[in-house]
């Protein structure tokens, strides 16, 4: 699964494609209509496809990104003080429970252009209105 958030001054955007392990691609995207931080679009996307994964009944994960704090906070590695990304970050902890293995790589941005592309584009466009997401958690 790639994974990636835009922000900027037209809006915040999401985008992702979950690959399975025959090769078929299932990219999604969807536009967030609350503020945030480039740190919490990339954690509302990444819960959204790993919730789309659950519901695949997916029981190995390869989720791959470009976002060092995100990769690297779920891993342990780092810290964050930041309450409302302790929130995404223990919601998230506890989805990854529901796998059998759940792994998070780091790649560049340069490696996850699609994912970037989805996300530039959802924030870009009129999304139908069930392409959004709310402020809920």
């Amino acid at each position: 699964m790639f994974f990636d958030g835009a922000v900027n001054f037209k809006g915040v955007g999401i985008g992702a494609v979950l690959i399975s392990e025959s090769g078929q691609h299932y990219p999604a995207s969807a536009k967030i209509r609350f503020l945030c931080t480039n740190n919490m679009d990339e954690y509302e996307d990444c819960i959204l496809r790993i919730r789309k994964a659950i519901s695949m009944n997916v029981k190995e994960l390869l989720v791959i990104g470009d976002s060092d704090p995100l990769i690297h906070q779920v891993q342990g590695e780092w810290s964050n003080k930041n309450a409302k990304i302790l929130l995404y970050l223990h919601f998230m902890k506890d989805l990854c429970k529901q796998f059998t293995k759940i792994e998070f790589r780091h790649v560049p941005r340069i490696q996850n252009e699609f994912s970037d592309a989805l996300a530039t584009l959802s924030f870009m466009i009129q999304h139908p209105d069930k392409n959004y997401i709310n402020l809920s958690r």
